[in-house]
């Protein structure tokens, strides 16, 4: 028997004992929430359910993705011997150079950009790129990057996927497979691209390939309603929806238990309860023009040249502030970075529109504190040929360019890997494009080889069982 007085509490110890209830309670809410503690949640429809494998600091991703393939030897890899090779083919030294339109033999153009080292770093940047030369001891550069891909359809979607072949899961949906989502009322994967076009290859690119649909991002258009059909029609009460979008899910988990492996019909139901709650939260985190002024002007927002990039890139950090996990930013989408003739003509007009925009980002990101837990990484789907495919441009080059990371945990000021001295192949610290998928998980926590999903009674994982982190990239 348990005395009386063993159960008799005054009223302070009541409400001391009552309080720790209610706090355990919400407590318990939000550890469902975080994949740190295994559980599942709203983005996991399916209960599969993964923890992250170690700790890191990038809780989010923005990746810049520059739609067409920019030259790095007219960026961040200078090749002064290509002054000396000018007008004449690539000495027979150089191992055979094929390309989309087959084996390339078209005189060497030599870059007519200005290279300078920057910051304490000293990192090398062209005059093409002004304001990214200002925040290079935020970055590191990795000059060694390469991929299996010819063409620009191929090669986006392994820069996406992993693979040249459409039809596995793109990056970001691993990510938010592997993490679950950081907030209720916004998509964990997004979209943005700079303006109204099409990248090659489509929604591919963002899909959740053999993985359930729920995993796959949500494009954000480029105008005033970047979230299409959010709100609802006049006339339409809270009550009135909610019943309705009570009276749909029952009619799709219906028709769902009959058939469990459609996995979009998941997604949709998920898709329907994930709207409703977007109307108070989604509204407000595309607001730009509560932005003050200094902001705007930091990335551009009130220029021509730079409006459209830069209300992307504003949009980006907007979203990994309200906790989206993985947001992707299209610059040049439509493949207006492609450069097969007039060179000069088109980077100039590239850098011109995502280079404030881009350097604003990394800056707003670092005051703001969320730049340590933001892993941003720039680059296209490929770089470009030293040689000139219509005497003043550059063909596709695979096997040899750059991209930069920043924030994330990433070491800063760096500048890893080299290709050779015509800038064609890489050669010292190859990183494939898986090995950069790897790298990014892994400053989110994720190890890419026991990241799995089992597809057609096999175990399949991001990397396709071949790409490494790089080791001196990575936060140990």
């Amino acid at each position: 028997m348990i005395a009386h007085s063993e159960l008799a509490c005054d009223r302070r110890d009541f409400l001391m004992r009552a309080g720790g209830g209610f706090g355990s309670m919400a407590l318990t809410y939000l550890l469902g929430r975080d994949r740190t503690f295994g559980s599942t949640n709203a983005a996991h429809p399916a209960g599969i359910s993964h923890s992250p494998h170690h700790s890191a600091p990038a809780k989010s991703v923005i990746f810049i993705f520059l739609q067409g393939g920019p030259s790095h030897i007219d960026t961040f890899d200078p090749k002064p011997a290509l002054d000396k090779m000018a007008g004449k083919p690539l000495p027979p030294s150089f191992k055979p150079v094929i390309t989309a339109m087959g084996e390339f033999h078209s005189p060497v153009l030599p870059s007519r950009r200005t290279f300078r080292k920057h910051g304490q770093s000293g990192i090398w940047v062209s005059d093409w790129l002004p304001h990214i030369s200002t925040i290079v001891d935020e970055i590191s550069v990795v000059r060694s990057c390469w991929m299996d891909g010819l063409n620009h359809v191929g090669s986006v979607c392994q820069m996406n996927t992993g693979s040249v072949l459409a039809g596995r899961p793109s990056i970001g949906s691993w990510a938010v497979y592997g993490l679950g989502s950081l907030n209720d009322n916004l998509p964990a994967f997004m979209v943005i691209l700079d303006r109204k076009a099409n990248v090659h290859g489509g929604s591919r690119n963002w899909g959740s390939g053999f993985m359930p649909a729920t995993y796959q991002g949500t494009l954000l258009k480029n105008g005033d309603e970047p979230f299409e059909n959010l709100n609802p029609p006049q006339g339409i009460g809270d009550t009135r929806q909610r019943r309705k979008l009570s009276y749909l899910k029952n009619l799709n988990q219906r028709f769902s238990r009959i058939h469990p492996h459609q996995s979009e019909l998941e997604a949709r139901i998920n898709a329907y309860e994930l709207a409703y709650r977007m109307q108070a939260d989604a509204s407000e985190a595309v607001k730009l023009d509560e932005e003050p002024p200094h902001i705007r002007e930091l990335y551009g927002m009130d220029e021509k040249h730079t409006a459209d990039m830069g209300k992307s890139c504003l949009l980006a950090r907007r979203m990994v502030e309200r906790g989206v996990r993985f947001v992707q930013v299209y610059s040049g989408a439509g493949n207006r970075w492609d450069a097969h003739s007039h060179i000069e003509k088109n980077h100039t007009q590239m850098c011109l529109e995502s280079d404030k925009p881009v350097a604003g980002l990394i800056r707003d990101l670092k005051q703001r504190g969320l730049l340590e837990q933001t892993l941003v990484v720039w680059g296209g789907e490929f770089g470009r040929t030293p040689m000139s495919e219509k005497g003043d441009g550059r063909d596709h080059n695979p096997t040899g360019f750059t991209m930069w990371f920043a924030g994330g945990g990433v070491p800063a000021g760096k500048t890893i890997g080299t290709t050779d001295e015509a800038g064609l192949y890489a050669v010292e610290d190859r990183t494939h494009v898986r090995d950069l998928h790897a790298t990014i998980l892994h400053q989110m926590g994720l190890n890419a080889m026991d990241l799995t999903y089992r597809h057609n009674g096999k175990l399949e994982n991001p990397v396709m069982n071949t790409g490494e982190p790089i080791r001196k990239l990575i936060h140990s």
